[in-house]
């Protein structure tokens, strides 16, 4: 039973990193990546040469950390609220409410934004027209507002199928432990506590070690679709980055070098986050 998933990491994750020497190559098509001249570390010169690269980093950091840091409780919420609710009916509902928008693509949810945030005709705009605003604002043109919506954004069309992870691991939290907490007088928001994330708090601490190695990779899909010409200066993350210079200009050297430099970052970053939550854990929550 485990060996399609063994031959799947195999062939998409293990074999295309062969494709990591373009990094160190200048592309020809009629050589092929073997056979393509060397020219050493002269990608990762140019990038860090390129004055917009440090704004690039600067944004994939802000924008890592709203979707890991600043998201991260959301759907540990959810499935408290949702494992507190006794009538398996409406839990049953709400759960699946809140699973459907994870099978949007990306597509469909920017498309829905930009149209609840259109001017004039908007959503939002009509709301604050009533409210006595001006109902004239472009939320997709202005920079202020890019961080904000994209947040929602991520939110709504995770937080669902996040929580599912969480309320797996708290129907394995052992009954008993909520009876003795009862006995000793502990109220419902103290079981929570001292219950209930004290039996998940393994999971919540592997789980966040797997996020924040993407840190610096978190995906172009909702930048790259959100992103205008006015708010472009905040949406630009390294994942856009790669992707316009790679696929759209195919400078595919250069946009494999970043992007292998986001995959050593990251490795990094797992293997010093797990070093840290050993010790604070005593290697309860950690990888390994």
């Amino acid at each position: 039973m485990l060996l399609p998933c063994l031959i799947w990491f195999v062939v998409f994750a293990y074999v295309p990193m062969g494709g990591l020497l373009l990094a160190f190559k200048e592309f020809k098509f009629n050589a092929g990546i073997l056979h393509s001249p060397w020219v050493g570390l002269r990608y990762f010169e140019n990038f860090f040469a390129y004055p917009g690269a440090w704004q690039l980093v600067l944004n994939t950091i802000i924008v890592g950390l709203i979707k890991i840091v600043l998201y991260f409780p959301f759907p540990i919420i959810l499935a408290l609220m949702l494992n507190a609710v006794r009538r398996r009916g409406l839990k049953s509902v709400v759960q699946t409410i809140s699973y459907l928008p994870h099978f949007l693509s990306w597509v469909v949810v920017a498309a829905f934004t930009f149209r609840i945030l259109s001017p004039n005709d908007g959503i939002a705009n009509q709301l604050l027209a009533w409210l006595g605003g001006s109902g004239e604002t472009f939320f997709m043109m202005e920079e202020k507002y890019f961080y904000l919506v994209m947040f929602l954004t991520f939110v709504w069309k995770g937080i669902g199928w996040g929580s599912i992870i969480y309320l797996a691991a708290i129907t394995n939290v052992d009954p008993t432990l909520y009876e003795a907490a009862q006995i000793d007088g502990a109220n419902k928001w103290q079981q929570t506590v001292h219950v209930t994330l004290s039996g998940i708090r393994t999971t919540i601490g592997i789980l966040l070690i797997l996020d924040l190695s993407g840190l610096l990779s978190t995906g172009y899909e909702q930048n790259f679709l959100l992103r205008t010409a006015g708010n472009s200066n905040a949406a630009d993350i390294l994942d856009v980055y790669v992707l316009r210079t790679g696929m759209m200009q195919g400078q595919y050297g250069y946009a494999t070098a970043v992007g292998m430099m986001q995959g050593v970052i990251g490795l990094v970053m797992v293997l010093l986050i797990n070093k840290a939550v050993a010790k604070l854990t005593d290697r309860e929550a950690s990888l390994w």
